[in-house]
């Protein structure tokens, strides 16, 4: 048991930037984390691109790989990188699992691709979306379709028809008298099919009906149905309405028996709901009308323990050495709380992809229910209960580790609403206050740090003085605050990123880091 518990906060999405344009960070009324950045040790950390296993530098990072990270203390190949590398050498197409959708539908169906249209490098990018459409063709496939969701929140927000264009720029390119690929059906990314940690399942039959059962409004072309949502309705990207591709009244790609479904997405908190509707015998969470027998595969297992999906393309990481199963071979007890939206963060990616705990009797894990509300209308979000119940197991004295994630600054940050974005910020700094004379009363010491960024930079830069400012409702490529409060350390020298932060908790708790780890923040 370690001698002072220590307590680590993750502010989701609240990156550092010395810029005050749209920076609702800066704008907030943060006394508390001015004064824990004036009078407590601290440095700022990397958590996007490679540190946190991304291609490149250019990469944002996001929640998912910054918890691995976090939680892993070390840099493992992730998402986009992942799934570059297994198409470069190909193995992707060597799975069984890829063999088998085009077995099933090589002759007498098609070849569905659902997935968010982009190359947001978040949850998914468009250049794998050709690469498989391309391999579908060279493997025989005849007929290829589309469900395009669009993105507006990793990209900028009326970015739509870049995508499309690329997208029908190459379907010229494979389509001839034998292969034929187009776009079935769409619509934006926080109005269908992409809901998560099952919070709005209506999300996900409104994707069943136009993706499967081609039911909707009726347009020629996605081109045309963005810009006539535009027009009716002054909504960006992720918030479009649902489409359905038609040619003469008929849907031109409804999903069939006999047909193949891949969905692109890498990333697997929003895909994990929809992939359920299709590989789920009994299911209860809406009326399908009916389940098409298809060969259904992810682009990665979007949870291996609960098999979500049951087939896959790409295998995902081997995360071994995390923080949480050292804490348990230290007999360490270790508490884990936050509301719906970012539970699984510091659970399941925390844990390295583990839905499981190590030690039931080591471990506890509190989810508060999240609201089912637009977050700019109540972006306070669940921080006041996550803050009660976690200054109660601080001051209980039954945990030596303590971690929670409050999801505002990126929940909030999200749906480009600059205003609601510093409430919620200031929501989280109230919480930080009473977390510290929580941990100052059982003498703890407290990390505070983030996953990336997102409220730092809510406004896109105009192109030309004067102009509007243009919502930005993605991830930042700004480090992150690293505060350590209440204990005196010093900061050691070097390049850090969130794969450090597991060797720092373990020196904290007095425990000498796993040698795996990347090295620690302190000296």
């Amino acid at each position: 048991m370690s001698k002072r518990p220590v307590v680590l906060v993750v502010m989701d999405g609240v990156g550092i930037s010395d810029k005050d344009y749209g920076n609702a960070v800066n704008n907030a009324y943060t006394p508390t984390l001015h004064e824990l950045k004036a009078t407590s040790p601290n440095t700022a950390i990397k958590a996007h691109g490679l540190a946190v296993g991304l291609p490149s530098d250019g990469d944002m990072g996001n929640s998912e790989v910054g918890h691995n990270a976090l939680g892993c203390g070390q840099i493992y190949s992730q998402g986009a990188k992942l799934v570059n590398e297994s198409i470069e050498s190909k193995d992707i197409f060597k799975t069984d699992t890829w063999k088998a959708l085009v077995d099933k539908c090589k002759d007498h169906g098609k070849m569905h691709f659902i997935g968010l249209l982009s190359d947001g490098n978040v949850h998914s990018h468009i250049n794998h979306l050709m690469a498989l459409i391309e391999q579908a063709k060279a493997d025989g496939i005849k007929e290829v379709r589309v469900h395009a969701l669009l993105d507006g929140r990793d990209v900028p927000e009326t970015s739509a028809l870049i995508y499309l264009d690329q997208i029908e720029a190459f379907f010229n390119t494979v389509n001839d008298d034998h292969f034929h690929a187009c776009i079935a059906s769409g619509g934006g990314r926080m109005k269908i099919t992409m809901d998560r940690y099952q919070a709005n399942w209506p999300m996900v039959e409104a994707g069943w009906h136009t993706h499967v059962l081609g039911e909707g409004r009726q347009f020629a072309s996605a081109k045309e149905a963005v810009e006539t949502y535009r027009s009716e309705t002054g909504v960006i990207d992720q918030d479009l309405p649902a489409f359905v591709i038609a040619k003469d009244g008929k849907p031109v790609g409804t999903i069939e028996d006999g047909d193949s479904v891949v969905l692109f997405n890498f990333r697997g908190d929003r895909a994990q709901e929809i992939s359920l509707a299709f590989d789920s015998e009994v299911f209860t969470e809406f009326d399908r009308v009916r389940k098409p027998d298809v060969m259904y595969a992810g682009m990665l297992q979007y949870d291996g323990d609960l098999k979500i999906p049951n087939n896959f393309l790409v295998y995902p990481p081997k995360i071994k050495h995390t923080l949480s199963e050292y804490l348990v071979k230290n007999n360490i007890r270790s508490y884990a709380i936050s509301e719906t939206q970012k539970y699984g963060h510091v659970t399941y990616f925390w844990n390295g992809n583990n839905s499981q705990k190590f030690s039931e009797e080591l471990e506890d894990w509190v989810e508060i229910k999240s609201d089912v509300v637009p977050f700019e209308q109540r972006p306070w979000m669940k921080s006041a209960e996550i803050t009660d119940t976690l200054v109660e197991a601080i001051e209980s004295g039954k945990y030596d580790f303590l971690r929670t994630n409050f999801p505002n600054g990126d929940m909030v940050g999200h749906t480009g609403n600059y205003e609601a974005t510093i409430i919620g910020v200031e929501a989280v700094d109230l919480c930080l206050e009473r977390i510290m004379k929580a941990v100052k009363k059982v003498n703890g010491i407290l990390i505070v740090t983030a996953d990336h960024g997102n409220a730092d930079e809510m406004y896109e830069k105009p192109k030309k003085e004067g102009d509007k400012p243009k919502a930005k409702t993605s991830h930042t490529l700004n480090k992150v605050p690293f505060i350590i409060y209440n204990k005196d350390v010093e900061i050691a020298e070097g390049d850090f990123g969130l794969a450090n932060v597991a060797s720092t908790v373990a020196k904290l708790l007095e425990l000498e880091p796993d040698s795996h780890w990347l090295p620690a923040i302190i000296k």
